[in-house]
């Protein structure tokens, strides 16, 4: 089979990062810096690494987020580590990709649809959107949403645009309301302890030269194109693409000291991996076809064919059961309940209903 594939099977396993976002009711005071006593007590998640997984170098400079909650709002707090601190986007809500930038993602409800995306330069050039699909489904923003409630700030421990300068880090707090993710499919405002979101975050940071006195992107030398940015991220997805959302980290909310050995991956959440891998061979074979199938079988032997991952080539026996056609297709199976059942769209979507009475 052809190995240029619209949607790439990740070349990761599913083990997302578990991590606890722990209440608290100390007062806040926005000003980007996290070295205040709200975040004394909230520990870092584990640092970033490369996207697309092991075997990609490790990143050059230290990545490190800090969340917590209250009952109104869920704050982020990163922390980007390394000297090479240079911004020149200023204008808000612009495409900020061309500058080294801070961004996070959260799908409340773990669809992988409606997810909220955030994200902002050193210069406090921030962008907010709602991204009705991921783009792999050809998702787009919502233009109608609206972000006004979140508010953010940016810190530089050091100066911008200064090679030389004593400069150590750039820092970013975000504050969320919960009310601001109704449209993202939040069960509850705030959620309940035990409930959690899915959520990823990224460092998109550019190779750079010193020149005229400042930072330049640097470019390959026999081509004189731009060397690609760097992209590290806390929850692998195994693929060159942010927007995999099975693959983001699991973000339980506590309202009491707990660690995340206090908390595993739901079942229904490992069975949607499953049926996720389906998803993945579904597209391959629509690649080579211009059609679906309903044949278990073939899937699975794309699956062996073409997945990366050793750990992805194998399906559990879950009495699957599929529907194809021409142009789209569904994938069903049990719940992990045995009340309901989970079921993955050729859009992406995944969701659980539960049995008729």
């Amino acid at each position: 089979m052809s190995t240029n594939y619209r949607i790439p099977v990740p070349a990761v396993a599913f083990q997302p990062p578990i991590h606890v976002c722990r209440f608290t009711d100390k007062p806040f005071s926005l000003d980007g810096n996290l070295e205040k006593e709200f975040w004394r007590n909230i520990p870092f998640t584990s640092d970033f690494v490369d996207m697309e997984g092991p075997g990609r170098p490790r990143p050059r400079f230290r990545t490190r987020v800090k969340l917590a909650w209250d009952k109104e709002n869920l704050y982020v707090g990163a922390l980007l580590e390394g000297d090479e601190i240079w911004a020149e986007q200023t204008v808000q809500d612009a495409v900020i990709a061309e500058d080294n930038y801070f961004g996070f993602y959260i799908d409340p409800d773990a669809d992988t649809q409606a997810y909220f995306a955030y994200g902002t330069n050193a210069l406090h050039a921030d962008w907010k959107q709602l991204l009705n699909k991921t783009c792999r489904d050809k998702g787009e923003p919502v233009k109608e949403a609206e972000f006004s409630q979140v508010r953010s700030a940016v810190f530089i421990d050091g100066k911008l645009n200064q090679p030389g300068s004593n400069n150590h880090s750039w820092s970013v707090e975000v504050v969320i309301p919960f009310g601001a993710l109704q449209d993202c499919g939040v069960k509850n405002n705030p959620p309940l302890p035990g409930e959690y979101y899915r959520i990823n975050c990224i460092r998109s940071h550019w190779k750079v030269d010193i020149a005229g006195g400042g930072f330049k992107r640097r470019q390959d030398r026999n081509t004189g194109t731009l060397l690609p940015a760097d992209r590290w991220v806390w929850a692998p997805t195994g693929v060159d693409d942010i927007h995999y959302p099975e693959l983001w980290a699991f973000l339980f909310f506590s309202d009491v000291p707990k660690s995340a050995r206090d908390f595993s991956i739901p079942e229904d959440e490992l069975r949607k991996w499953e049926l996720r891998k389906l998803y993945y061979a579904e597209h391959a074979y629509f690649d080579g076809n211009k059609s679906y199938t309903d044949n278990l079988d073939t899937l699975k032997g794309i699956l062996a064919e073409i997945s990366p991952c050793p750990a992805n080539k194998m399906l559990r026996d879950l009495s699957y059961q599929l529907k194809a056609d021409s142009q789209d297709f569904e994938i069903s199976c049990p719940a992990g309940d045995g009340k309901g059942t989970l079921t993955v769209y050729g859009d992406g979507k995944t969701i659980y209903v539960a049995n008729a009475e």
